[in-house]
């Protein structure tokens, strides 16, 4: 009685994204920021008389520039809501709440933001609802903490001109992007990441035009068809392209300025990544012969050395590049 082999287990592993995002500020977004630090809310008019807040720089029916800034009500009318039962990390409440497009009075476009209330039962089109400004404000979205049910009657209010100028205007932004998933690698990359374990590494030929993917992607990218041959490449292969790295980036202790390639590993028709060390930056050239280099412990090629080898031809990599 024979056993048929498992299929080796599909690695997971939580990923974490995340960076701040800087930027500067028109004068329109400038006006905004600053107003909601000092508890204003403003919009800007249009060519056609419609008040739009969030205010923008152009006008979305004529594209012309538009600086005529309006202040609107605090209260408003939600237009369109969805309950949010399970709040994340970063968003406004840490309690369920519900996601309300809220038109302010004097305004004709809807405001995103948190409504906070106790269930999707006292939550509905229609509803009046106001501005709760945050204990501190710093000139951001979040000056607006969230909305909260109001019992004032809508307002025929006219928006009343601005000259959107504040002490100490907000110039800028610094965002913090992030975000959290689990990556699954499928079955073609996790044999590939545990086979570099083991110093190896593995790529996976198309049965029909025969090119050899490294990573494997499960499937050929030019024939469509899936990549089941598994073939070990390398471990030495030739720099195709390259640049010099002179900004340091977080939590990467590499001296600057370093390399990071294109390597084409012998016996692949895909070139990889790979950071080239044991040479002066300013020799690395196209056609380098280089090896892998693996850290102690290390999953992956800590970087990849001169082999010492006479360089590639340029024909035998310039399909590659």
């Amino acid at each position: 009685m024979t056993s048929t082999p498992q299929p080796p287990e599909v690695l997971r592993a939580p990923l974490i994204v995340e960076f701040p995002f800087t930027r500067s500020l028109g004068p329109v977004q400038s006006a905004f920021l600053s107003g909601l630090r000092d508890r204003t809310v403003l919009g800007v008019r249009t060519s056609d008389g419609k008040v739009l807040v969030p205010p923008v720089e152009y006008d979305p029916v004529t594209a012309d520039e538009i600086r005529d800034l309006v202040e609107v009500g605090t209260a408003g009318t939600v237009t369109t809501w969805a309950w949010n039962p399970q709040p994340r990390r970063g968003q406004p409440l840490d309690t369920p709440f519900a996601w309300v497009l809220v038109k302010l009075d004097g305004a004709d476009t809807a405001l995103l933001h948190a409504l906070d209330a106790p269930g999707p039962e006292a939550v509905r089109t229609g509803q009046r609802v106001r501005v709760r400004w945050a204990a501190e404000r710093t000139g951001a979205i979040t000056d607006i903490a969230c909305f909260e049910p109001d019992d004032s009657a809508p307002q025929d209010a006219q928006p009343a001109p601005h000259s959107g100028e504040f002490e100490d205007a907000v110039t800028g932004i610094v965002a913090h992007a992030r975000l959290d998933y689990t990556y699954g690698p499928g079955k073609a990359q996790s044999r590939y990441i545990n086979a570099l374990a083991e110093h190896r590494t593995v790529g996976e030929r198309c049965p029909s035009c025969h090119k050899v993917y490294v990573p494997p992607r499960g499937a050929c990218p030019t024939c469509g068809v899936a990549t089941t041959d598994q073939v070990e490449v390398g471990p030495a292969g030739t720099v195709t392209t390259y640049c010099i790295v002179n900004v340091k980036a977080k939590n990467l202790d590499i001296e600057l300025p370093y390399v990071y390639a294109h390597i084409a590993l012998d016996g692949a028709d895909l070139a990889l990544h790979g950071r080239i060390a044991g040479i002066p930056y300013d020799q690395v050239r196209m056609g380098l012969r280089v090896e892998p280099v693996w850290s102690e412990g290390g999953r992956y090629p800590d970087h990849y050395r001169p082999t010492g080898e006479p360089d590639a031809d340029y024909d035998a990599y310039k399909e590659l590049i």
